[in-house]
C-alpha cells in the first residue's frame, strides 16, 4: 500500500513539474506598446451662421431676414465661398404669444424670426478668414447669433486612411524597439512576435485639453476648433523571449 502511495505521489509530481515546465515555457513573453503621433492639417470645414430678427408684424420680419440672407450670400460669394458651398438649413419663427407659459415681461417685440444657412467648404484657411470678419456683417445691419450647443466653424480631418499605414509601420517599430531595450537590460533574447493588436485612432486638437467649457454649463466637442490636428495610434505587441 506504501509502494502506491509513493507511486502516485511520484506521478503526481511528475505532472506537476510537467505542467510548471510548459507554463514556464510558454509564459516567457514580453508586452510591449508602439506610439504614434502625427500632426496635420484639416483638411474640411462647416460653418454654420444663424441670423435673427425682432419684430411686432411678422411679414417685415420675415421680409428683413430675407434681405440679411441676400446680404449674407453676397459677403460670402464676394469673399471666394463657391454657390453650391451655401446650404440653407433651419428658418423658423417665434411667437412670444403663442407659447405655453406668457411672461409680463417679454419685450418690446412679439416675433423672434432665426434663420441659419452652413457654408460645407474645402478651403479651411478661407472659413477661419471669413468667420473672423463677421464685424462687415453688422456694420451691414445683419445681426448673427451664437448656435446653442455646438461651435459655429468646425474644422475636420477626414483623411485618416491616407495616414493609417505609415503610422501603424511607426507604432510598431516603436513597439519593437521597446522590447529590444527590455532584453538588453533583461539579458534574454527577443523571439517572435506572438500577438499584435491596434487600439483606436484618435484625432484631437492640436492644443487639446480634456474638456472644453463654454462658460455656461454646456461643453463644446473640444476637436473641432483648431486647424491642425494630432493623430494618435497605440498599438499592443507581445513577444516571445528565449
Amino acid at each position: 500500500m506504501a509502494a502506491i502511495v509513493a507511486l502516485g505521489f511520484a506521478l503526481n509530481g511528475l505532472f506537476i513539474g510537467k505542467s510548471l515546465e510548459k507554463f514556464k515555457r510558454e509564459d516567457r513573453k514580453i508586452s510591449v506598446k508602439g506610439f504614434s503621433e502625427k500632426e496635420v492639417k484639416s483638411n474640411f470645414s462647416v460653418w454654420t451662421i444663424k441670423t435673427r430678427v425682432t419684430s411686432n408684424d411678422l411679414l417685415e420680419g420675415t421680409k428683413t431676414i430675407e434681405e440679411n440672407k441676400e446680404k449674407l450670400f453676397q459677403f460670402l460669394t464676394e469673399s471666394g465661398i463657391q454657390p453650391h458651398e451655401i446650404i440653407q438649413q433651419n428658418f423658423n419663427v417665434t411667437d412670444k404669444l403663442a407659447r405655453d407659459y406668457v411672461s409680463n415681461d417679454m419685450g418690446p417685440f412679439r416675433y423672434i424670426v432665426d434663420n441659419s444657412i452652413q457654408v460645407r467648404s474645402e478651403n479651411v484657411d478661407l472659413i477661419a478668414k471669413l468667420s473672423k470678419q463677421t464685424d462687415k456683417l453688422f456694420k451691414a445691419g445683419v445681426m448673427l447669433t451664437e448656435n446653442d450647443y455646438s461651435p459655429n466653424v468646425k474644422f475636420l480631418y477626414t483623411r485618416l486612411n491616407d495616414i493609417k499605414p505609415q503610422m501603424l509601420s511607426e507604432a510598431t517599430q516603436n513597439a519593437k524597439k521597446a522590447a529590444i531595450e527590455f532584453t538588453k537590460e533583461s539579458g534574454v533574447k527577443l523571439g517572435k512576435l506572438q500577438r499584435a493588436s491596434q487600439g483606436l485612432f484618435s484625432i484631437v486638437d492640436r492644443d487639446y485639453s480634456v474638456m472644453a467649457n463654454t462658460g455656461d454649463g454646456g461643453f463644446f466637442d473640444p476637436n473641432v476648433n483648431d486647424i491642425y490636428k494630432k493623430v494618435k495610434v497605440v498599438v499592443n505587441i507581445d513577444y516571445s523571449i528565449e
